[in-house]
């Protein structure tokens, strides 16, 4: 559960950063927040 605590806002800033300076690639960045938070998800 800490995991998942530390690494969510992070990820999420991230996503924002890139959303915000590449536009086209919104699919792919909530694709793979959508991956990475299931995974952590059946993990923790």
């Amino acid at each position: 559960m800490m995991m998942h605590m530390t690494i969510a806002p992070i990820v999420s800033i991230i996503a924002g950063i890139l959303i915000l300076v590449y536009p086209r690639i919104l699919n792919y960045i909530v694709a793979i927040y959508l991956i990475l938070m299931g995974i952590l998800g059946l993990v923790s």
